[in-house]
């Protein structure tokens, strides 16, 4: 499993540059890691790519 430290994260194309709030995610294998952008340091939870997917049809609707 991978460390926090070594995940490759990555942020919306739609988020801006000044300091914009996002949720930025990281997939490994078979886990998705979600933390929010301005606090990096602080909590992330971890989903299934199948539950992000999931996610991800809601939000797009």
């Amino acid at each position: 499993m991978s460390t926090h430290s070594e995940l490759d994260w990555l942020k919306s194309s739609y988020s801006g540059s000044q300091g914009d709030d996002c949720v930025e995610v990281a997939f490994a294998g078979d886990a998705v890691h979600v933390r929010d952008s301005k606090t990096q340091d602080g909590p992330r939870f971890v989903v299934s790519p199948a539950a992000w997917q999931d996610f991800l049809g809601r939000v797009r609707r």
